[in-house]
């Protein structure tokens, strides 16, 4: 494989921070998504108590619920190394990533426009964007009553306020508008918006690497599972029809590939087949060690084969070595030695 070939390949981890196995890296994500999903039931309970929210908000939390329903679904799968469900979960998140970045790109470039107006000449106007009105209603400053910065009292006589005597308020402006209208280039320009920006992009890189673990776990089950139901049973890409690709564990002649669980498992595949399914040096390495690993799990021995064979050879153990071919004569005088000549 050469170097441009790997510099543009999807990265694919063989563990969780190099600390855990896949499959327990893969629970931990489904977990948080478990977590992240809950809110969208307690975003639909505030519209029982007569909160206002906006189309986008209420799209995001019944899409939430369905999210938690899918992923209740299939994150019991994880354990049992099911090739379709574990499948399914890996594009459902990326697919739930994708919807995700587009709601936060949604609420963002919003929260921004907010952030314009507030350093405006437009302050005190409806707020832009899509659930700008809610953003401007939950956020508390950026249409406050009276936008001062400090008050300055003036009271007379000098020595203090005498029974009867006056004293005068004036509110120093909060800020002065530095631009005639809201825009999102102004927004992303203000020093409160440089560290939204920053933690959003931090969280978003951590997303982008649960992602890779998730397929990356996806990937091991499925050619685990294909290396078992091959038709020789001999090599990961028997019976495939390129010797790049291992075979597709969906094809209608497998178990898997029956019904509409098989049709939707090809559909999956087609999706990224060269990362499902093409091969990699170092991956029959890998899938015997994640074999092992898993063996060690469930308390299994190790799988017999060379390693026992090795085993009983040191320990002196193993059956004894062949006799030497004899030749000719040899032939002849162990013969007659046996004959008692």
């Amino acid at each position: 494989m050469g170097f441009t070939t790997r510099l543009y390949r999807i990265p694919r981890p063989q563990t969780f921070l190099y600390l855990m196995s896949l499959r327990t890296g893969t629970e931990l994500i489904t977990l948080s998504l478990l977590l992240n999903k809950v809110s969208g039931f307690y975003g639909l309970l505030a519209l029982l108590t007569g909160f206002h929210v906006s189309p986008l908000q209420l799209s995001m939390y019944i899409y939430s619920l369905i999210a938690l329903l899918v992923t209740v679904l299939l994150a019991s799968h994880i354990r049992t190394q099911s090739p379709f469900h574990c499948l399914a979960l890996a594009c459902f998140y990326i697919l739930d990533s994708i919807i995700n970045a587009a709601y936060t790109a949604a609420f963002g470039i919003t929260w921004f426009l907010v952030i314009s107006q507030h350093h405006s000449d437009a302050s005190g106007s409806k707020a832009p964007g899509a659930g700008g009105s809610t953003i401007e209603d939950t956020s508390g400053f950026t249409n406050p009553q009276y936008n001062v910065s400090h008050v300055d009292v003036a009271v007379a006589p000098d020595q203090g306020i005498a029974p009867g005597s006056e004293a005068v308020t004036v509110g120093q402006p909060g800020f002065t508008p530095t631009a005639p209208g809201p825009s999102l280039g102004h927004g992303v320009l203000q020093p409160e918006s440089m560290s939204s920006i920053i933690t959003i992009c931090a969280l978003w890189t951590v997303r982008i690497y649960f992602v890779l673990v998730i397929m990356s776990y996806a990937r091991l089950v499925l050619r685990q599972h294909v290396a078992a139901v091959s038709r020789s049973n001999t090599a990961l890409h028997t019976g495939s029809k390129s010797a790049d690709m291992a075979e597709n564990p969906f094809s209608p002649h497998f178990p898997e590939g029956r019904g509409w669980k098989g049709k939707l498992g090809r559909i999956m595949v087609e999706l990224g087949k060269s990362y499902w399914l093409g091969s990699e040096e170092g991956d029959e390495a890998w899938m015997t060690q994640a074999q092992n690993f898993r063996r060690r799990e469930e308390g299994l021995s190790p799988v017999p084969g060379v390693v026992e064979r090795e085993r009983r050879r040191r320990s002196g153990t193993g059956p004894p070595p062949p006799m030497p071919p004899l030749q000719g004569g040899q032939y002849l005088r162990a013969q007659d030695a046996t004959d008692g000549r």
